[in-house]
C-alpha cells in the first residue's frame, strides 16, 4: 500500500510513544476502561493489553489522540508479531460521532510508523465490525480480510469423551508446550513463533490458572493441550478454550475433540454455565467439529488487511 503525505492533522494533538510508562497507561486507563464498559468486551485483545502493561518491546508503538491538555479522545496500538503487524484502535465513546476523522488520522499514523520500521502486512482488528468500520478501513487503503468468529455452547456438555489430560506444570513444561504450540501454530499471525518470555506474561497474569491448563500426553511426549481461562467479568461469566492445539506428530487421532471436552469439563467444574472459544472463519474443519460439539456464532471479528511499503 503506497500512500502520499504528509496529511493534515484533524486531530490537535497526536503523541507517538515507543514505551509506556505508569503515568502513560493510568492517562489512557479511563478511555479504555470507558470503551469496555459500552462495548461490553476489553478495549484491547489480550496480548495487545499484556504489551501495553508491560511498556512495549520491539515494534511496538502507541499513538495518543489529545485535545491540549484534555483526557484522550483515541488510542492505537500496533505491534510486531509473528510475520505480520497487527493494530487496534479505540475511540472514546463520547467522540465516536466523530469516529471517521479521528480515526483516520490515529490509522495513518500508526501506518507510518510500520512503514518506517520497513513495512509488511498489517492487520487492523475489530470486534463486530460495522459500515462505519470497513469505510475507515478504506479511506487508509485498508481492505477485509479475515474473519474470527467467537463460538458459544451451555454447559456442562453431556457428551462423553475418553482422554486422560493433567495440569500444567509452571517450571517444568514450557519448553514442551512451546514445541507443541509453535509446530500447531507455524502459519499464525498472532499464535506463531511464541517464546519464553511470551509465555512468562501469561502466567504472570492474575486469570493464570496451572489447573486450567490441561495436557494430554502419550508415548512419554506431550500431544496436545487444552488452555482455559475464566472471564469473570462477563455477564454471564464465561469459561473461553482460550488455545487449544495438538502437534501435528499426532494429528489424525481424534484428539481435538477429546481436548475440547476435557477443557470444557473442567470449566463446567468450575460452576461455569457458558463455554467460549474463538476459530478463524476459513477454518472450515475446526467450524464443523466445533458445531458438533454444540456451539453456534455469537458473533464475528473482522480484520482489515493491508501491506505498507518500507520507507
Amino acid at each position: 500500500m503506497k500512500r502520499k503525505g504528509p496529511y493534515p492533522l484533524a486531530v490537535p494533538d497526536l503523541e507517538i510513544k515507543r514505551h509506556m510508562t505508569a503515568d502513560d497507561l493510568a492517562l489512557i486507563s479511563p478511555l479504555l476502561d470507558a470503551a469496555a464498559r459500552v462495548d461490553g468486551q476489553r478495549a484491547l485483545s489480550d496480548h495487545q493489553w499484556l504489551e501495553l502493561v508491560q511498556g512495549g518491546r520491539p515494534g511496538f508503538a502507541a499513538i495518543i489522540a489529545r485535545d491540549g491538555g484534555d483526557p484522550p479522545l483515541a488510542y492505537a496500538q500496533v505491534s510486531r508479531g509473528n510475520k505480520a503487524w497487527e493494530l487496534q484502535l479505540v475511540v472514546d465513546p463520547r467522540h465516536r460521532d466523530d469516529f471517521a476523522r479521528i480515526g483516520a488520522e490515529l490509522l495513518r499514523a500508526t501506518l507510518d510508523v510500520i512503514a518506517v520500521e520497513g513495512g509488511g502486512a498489517v492487520y487492523w482488528w475489530v470486534s463486530r465490525a460495522t459500515e462505519a468500520h470497513a469505510a475507515l478501513a478504506e479511506s487508509v487503503g485498508l481492505s477485509a480480510g479475515r474473519v474470527l468468529h467467537q463460538m458459544r455452547r451451555g454447559l456442562p456438555t453431556g457428551i462423553p469423551y475418553d482422554l486422560e489430560t493433567r495440569p500444567f506444570v509452571v517450571g517444568q513444561d514450557e519448553d514442551a508446550w512451546l514445541e507443541v504450540n509453535n509446530a500447531a501454530f507455524r502459519w499464525h499471525p498472532e499464535q506463531g513463533g511464541w517464546t519464553r518470555e511470551t509465555l512468562a506474561t501469561r502466567e504472570a497474569e492474575p486469570w493464570f490458572d496451572p489447573a486450567s491448563f490441561r495436557l494430554h500426553e502419550r508415548d512419554g511426549r506431550l500431544a496436545g493441550f487444552c488452555w482455559t481461562k475464566v472471564h469473570a467479568d462477563q455477564t454471564p461469566p464465561l469459561g473461553e478454550i482460550y488455545v487449544i492445539a495438538v502437534h501435528p506428530d499426532f494429528h489424525g487421532l481424534g484428539l481435538g475433540p477429546a481436548l475440547t471436552l476435557a477443557g470444557l469439563d473442567h470449566l463446567a467444574g468450575k460452576g461455569l454455565t457458558v463455554g467460549m472459544l474463538y476459530v478463524d472463519g476459513e477454518n472450515t474443519s475446526a467450524l464443523g467439529m466445533y458445531g458438533d460439539l454444540g456451539f453456534a456464532v455469537d458473533h464475528s471479528d473482522q480484520a482489515f488487511r493491508g501491506d505498507v511499503a518500507a520507507r
